[in-house]
């Protein structure tokens, strides 16, 4: 089966099997393309389903030698992978000479997180005398308060905030939607801007009237004027830190975890799919997992059943 074919018909796998979006189907195709540059730069006569196992790990070697980043390394490896899992499937070959590709280790770096006093001070570095100050401190507030990503801030909506009974609707990665707890302050703030700022805006753009938070024209805001406000008010607080909104998400999962949260409801409030990427995220210490398996292991000292 020629490359053309082979890629072509991966293409529609990913479409009509693993129902991709567009852009994850082309990140595929792209690393399924080096592949095929490092065949032509080496003048490999050969269609992608007679590559042995060791021309693939000549592949490693030549990503590697291209100085890209562990992490991009990865993701094209990870993409060969998933181009040789699709052959097989489809029955064009019969052994996968992708399946012992090692991937570059990837050491993960972990963002600065906020104490609760650090929270106070850039919470307390808002002028409440300026504009649109109490729409700024309601944003922080709900930022920590339910662990939201930024673009899931910015696209909150009215119809998916319900006060009386502590919650928001959050419409996540993939458009996966997930209920999140929000705390009274949090709450009070929201309300305090919706009844004088938001309330009072001239006028609110049309598709942008469900939007919670809004600019002074009465658009929705961009990822970049949170990022330029937090980093004003942290700047204010005298923090030295190098903090983002994702670090107010950080910080949220990680003082659950560190005050003794269940990582299952950690996991639900953040919206990952995989509660190892919760125990990874929010780094829990080990002390306290080493309490939790003392405390509730059955064959733990003392907690073995009769």
């Amino acid at each position: 089966m020629d490359w053309n074919s082979s890629i072509k018909g991966f293409r529609a796998y990913l479409l009509l099997e693993k129902s991709l979006s567009g852009h994850s189907i082309e990140a595929y195709i792209r690393d399924v393309g080096k592949l095929l540059e490092f065949v032509i730069i080496k003048k490999i006569d050969i269609t992608p389903d007679k590559l042995s196992s060791n021309q693939l790990a000549d592949f490693v070697y030549y990503i590697n030698d291209l100085g890209l980043e562990p992490k991009s390394q990865a993701r094209i490896i990870s993409g060969i992978r998933a181009f040789y899992k699709y052959m097989l499937m489809e029955d064009i070959i019969n052994d996968d000479p992708s399946e012992l590709l090692e991937s570059p280790k990837l050491q993960r770096t972990l963002p600065d997180v906020l104490s609760y006093e650090e929270i106070e001070f850039i919470l307390d570095a808002i002028d409440m005398s300026e504009p649109h100050s109490q729409r700024n401190r309601a944003m922080l507030e709900t930022l920590y308060a339910c662990g939201l990503r930024v673009s899931e801030l910015i696209t909150l909506k009215l119809s998916n905030f319900f006060p009386d009974e502590g919650f928001i609707k959050v419409l996540g990665k993939n458009n996966k939607e997930r209920l999140v707890p929000i705390g009274d302050s949090a709450v009070k703030h929201i309300l305090l801007y919706l009844d004088t700022e938001r309330k009072h805006l001239p006028t609110i753009k049309k598709g942008a009237e469900d939007i919670v938070f809004l600019n002074r024209r009465g658009s929705g805001l961009t990822r970049v004027m949170i990022f330029l406000l937090i980093k004003n008010y942290v700047a204010q607080a005298g923090i030295q830190k190098i903090i983002s909104p994702h670090t107010f998400r950080h910080s949220f999962a990680t003082h659950l975890v560190e005050g003794g949260a269940d990582l299952r409801a950690v996991q639900e409030m953040l919206g990952h799919e995989s509660i190892l990427t919760t125990e990874i995220y929010t780094h829990v210490d080990r002390k306290y997992l080493r309490e939790t398996m003392i405390k509730f292991h059955p064959l733990s000292k003392g907690n073995r059943p009769n």
